[in-house]
């Protein structure tokens, strides 16, 4: 038998001609516990409904055991749905609940037949009294609510409510269970208690589990295999220790528990220099010279005398937290540019000390820039004024009006206003990460293009700003043929 029991293949999905979910594939094997995590609006939710069947890719397949189900109703596939708003019926005790959907299921009630017209077919029969009473109170005991049947719902915790809700599904016998958000609506303590109890649900059932959230911690507890997804796009698959240990790339490293995550040159292989301080790491066959994220766990930067031949790089103390089993120290780097760095250490320190760090090569983990520079196509629409983005801006340019250019600025060079009328255009915070020194950000026009912002204001996700570009700011370069721009291929 196949192992893979759901595959998604280059998937698309888009509302009003805007993209949700881009070209996403997927496989998922049989018996996993699979989390789709991501920020709020990442598409995880969305690719959940069309493993349901409540939605309907916009383009690509669904396959269920090696057949195409893109187009199969929600009620015909083999597979349940929790949600975080449980959607319990109010006028129905808990039995009640639960048997709802026993009591539509029909089932096979002997041999085929042959009718009139020569076809074979089986006669269906709808489920006992007894039978529904078995199945019901078997659900029951699995989410450890044996006694609860003539209860009103309304009358149960939230805690209670949701196992409810898992007994209600897992009662039709799915081979897989999707799980949207389910425990977002608990309190701390019991969404802690629910998610031992779903893992020994997955344990003992051994059916397939697809969970999302956006709680990383969740995800890193319960999960065989997690899928981070952003903007539409899965940036990783891995193990829970895969991702935390290896991130794919800035985001990853960001989104999974806490990094320093700062922008660095990789001198050659096995050395990286960050703000001019050069470290020995393991990581090779990037280009001489080449500009690169480094992602430094807080628990793998270690505090030394600064006398310590161990030094790699000395640091002044902005402040230090005991959290129980660690200090959660804050310190700002000496050199060409002071970042500021989270370290997790035994060690306890005061406010302004000069203290020395030391970190393994191992632990310096080198990514490849996702972009280096803004790059897009515009026109030049009239005497030193070239328009792209729907925006118009003044340029320095000798290029005649109508000539189609390639658009280049670097990051540090676009200026976010904080009202969005002081900009030539208009554009929302999707994404930011704290680089050290500065934020990097990724703003979104309302064209979709994605411009990448190092600035040193923090502003929130989904911000709206302006967006100003001096005009000595603009390189522009003729476009002679029809290679896509980086617009283009960002589409």
């Amino acid at each position: 038998m196949n192992d893979i029991i759901i595959e998604l293949k280059n998937v698309n999905k888009s509302y009003s001609d805007k993209p949700v979910v881009k070209n996403v594939s997927l496989a998922i094997r049989r018996g996993e516990f699979v989390t789709l995590l991501g920020p709020s609006g990442c598409g995880k939710t969305t690719t959940l409904r069309m493993l349901a069947g409540f939605e309907q890719p916009t383009s690509g397949q669904v396959l269920f055991n090696g057949q195409d189900i893109t187009d199969l109703p929600p009620h015909k596939r083999n597979i349940n749905t929790v949600f975080q708003k449980y959607a319990l019926f109010p006028h129905l005790n808990v039995f009640g609940n639960i048997a709802y959907g026993l009591k539509l299921k029909l089932i096979p009630s002997g041999e085929p037949f042959v009718d009139k017209k020569g076809n074979t077919v089986q006669k269906m029969r709808h489920l006992t009294k007894a039978e529904i009473a078995d199945k019901v109170n078997n659900s029951l005991k699995m989410v450890d609510l044996e006694d609860y049947g003539h209860r009103a719902v309304n009358s149960l915790s939230g805690g209670q409510q949701q196992r409810v809700a898992i007994a209600r599904a897992l009662v039709n016998e799915p081979q897989v269970l999707l799980l949207d958000e389910p425990l977002g609506a608990l309190d701390l303590k019991m969404r802690k208690d629910m998610q031992l109890e779903l893992m020994q649900m997955h344990k003992t059932l051994g059916i397939t589990f697809v969970y999302v959230t956006h709680d990383q911690e969740e995800a890193l507890t319960m999960s065989d295999k997690i899928v981070v997804m952003k903007d539409g796009v899965i940036q990783q698959i891995g193990t829970p220790t895969k991702i935390y240990d290896e991130p794919a790339n800035a985001f990853v490293a960001d989104f999974i528990g806490e990094s320093n995550i700062l922008s660095g040159t990789m001198v050659k292989d096995f050395c990286v220099d960050i703000s001019g301080h050069k470290f020995e790491c393991v990581d090779k066959g990037f280009k001489r010279n080449e500009p690169i994220d480094v992602i430094i766990r807080p628990e793998d930067i270690k505090i030394v005398d600064i006398a310590d031949k161990q030094c790699l790089v000395e640091a002044e103390v902005l402040t230090c937290v005991f959290k129980g089993d660690h200090y959660q120290v804050t310190a700002l780097t000496y050199g060409d540019e002071r970042n500021e760095l989270i370290i997790h250490d035994n060690v306890e320190v005061k406010v302004g000390d000069k203290i020395g760090l030391y970190i393994k090569p191992f632990d310096f983990h080198i990514m490849h820039k996702a972009r280096i520079i803004n790059t897009l196509e515009g026109v030049i629409h009239d005497e030193k004024v070239v328009e792209f983005c729907d925006g118009r801006f003044d340029c320095v340019t000798d290029l005649p009006a109508g000539t189609r250019v390639k658009v280049v600025i670097d990051f540090d060079d676009v200026e976010l206003t904080d009202d969005e009328e002081d900009g030539t255009i208009g554009a929302t915070i999707i994404s930011s990460i704290y680089k050290g020194s500065y934020w990097q950000y990724i703003v979104r026009t309302d064209n979709y293009y994605d411009f990448f912002v190092d600035n040193d204001y923090e502003w929130t996700l989904n911000d709206r700003v302006g967006i100003k570009i001096a005009a000595d700011k603009i390189v522009l370069e003729p476009i002679l043929n029809d290679t896509p721009t980086e617009e283009q291929n960002n589409d």
